[in-house]
């Protein structure tokens, strides 16, 4: 079984609203297993590294200005095919194109506040989780339900 580690980071919007309780069980109950978590500030250094590969574009600095503007909860995962299964927990980048029952799809209004972003591979996913979190932070511990998950 080829496990995939994964970041997720709940924004400053679903910080402010309360969703983070929500949002964490919808990751939990999707069967990934959480290696670690932690609610923070992103700094503006954090921030430049974590949005650099769309330095040149327009939004830029509104991703760079929004991600820091208030606190957020930077989490890795870790499962069976982890980034493709979170990118369809979360649902569509634009919230007006996500389905109902993903987190976009039932929480989320307007494309600049989308309430949560999931790295969209494996390698972006490990250069994101290097930004939050070093290997000393993760957890290394085994789910009971794992042999409920998984072949």
């Amino acid at each position: 079984m080829k496990l995939e580690k994964e970041f997720i980071m709940i924004k400053p919007d679903a910080v402010q609203r309360g969703l983070i309780g929500l949002i964490l069980t919808r990751i939990q109950r999707s069967g990934l297993k959480l290696l670690a978590m932690k609610f923070l500030q992103v700094s503006q250094q954090q921030a430049e590294k974590h949005y650099e590969v769309h330095k040149e574009r327009p939004f830029y600095p509104g991703l760079v200005k929004f991600i820091t503007s208030g606190p957020v909860v930077a989490i890795a995962v870790e499962g069976l095919n982890a980034v493709e299964v979170t990118r369809k927990l979360v649902g569509a980048t634009n919230p007006k194109d996500a389905t109902p029952g993903t987190i976009r799809g039932d929480f989320a209004l307007d494309i600049g506040r989308n309430l949560i972003h999931a790295s969209d591979s494996v390698d972006n996913a490990l250069t994101e989780l290097s930004i939050y979190f070093n290997e000393q932070e993760y957890v290394s511990w085994s789910p009971v339900e794992n042999s409920w998950l998984y072949e």
